[in-house]
């Protein structure tokens, strides 16, 4: 029994998710005892990027039109370039995102991943990070962007690139077993 035994989480994503930013996270959220469903706009599975390359295909165990985010602890958002750009643009993506956001429950995004939170409106006055790429996109949407490791505001935790996720999988299980945060808002 982890600390996460009571928790289900949902893993957002789309093809084109860097590989090791879904894969090493879901593989510590399970050790820990949570409950993880990946969700996609279409069933079937998504395909992984690995640095330059496609690389391996994930399972979607639902899609983002058959759930709702009271039904999950925590909400993780994997990088990859093609991935939040394609979920940026999905309305029911981003009302999954916000409703996280509403209720008060801890987020995690990696790399790229806070382009989604950024069209979810949600990352205005939060101290965070990202990939070096993104960090005027979030500064431009009010965002208090700093480069570190891994960030923790309010139940949102963030971290810039793979070399980061030994410490972002530490927060994100510290964040995802604490639960609602007060200062977590949309």
């Amino acid at each position: 029994m982890g600390q996460l035994s009571n928790r289900t989480i949902a893993v957002l994503s789309e093809s084109g998710f860097e590989e090791v930013e879904l894969t090493e996270p879901v593989k510590r959220l399970k050790e820990e005892g949570a409950t993880v469903h990946v969700i996609s706009s279409k069933s079937g599975t998504i395909k992984a990027w690995n640095h330059d390359h496609w690389s391996i295909e994930v399972d979607v165990d639902k899609t983002i039109d058959e759930v709702n985010a009271d039904d999950y602890n925590g909400l993780l958002l994997p990088g990859g370039v093609l991935n939040p750009d394609q979920l940026r643009i999905n309305k029911d993506a981003i009302a999954f995102v916000k409703a996280f956001f509403e209720a008060g429950k801890p987020v995690a995004a990696i790399c790229h991943g806070p382009q989604t939170l950024i069209n979810a409106d949600v990352v205005k006055g939060r101290k965070m990070t990202s990939v070096k790429n993104i960090s005027q996109d979030l500064i431009n949407a009010g965002a208090d962007w700093s480069d570190e490791e891994v960030i923790v505001d309010q139940g949102l935790v963030t971290s810039r690139t793979p070399k980061d996720l030994p410490a972002f999988n530490d927060k994100i299980v510290e964040e995802f077993a604490e639960g609602v945060h007060e200062g977590q808002h949309a």
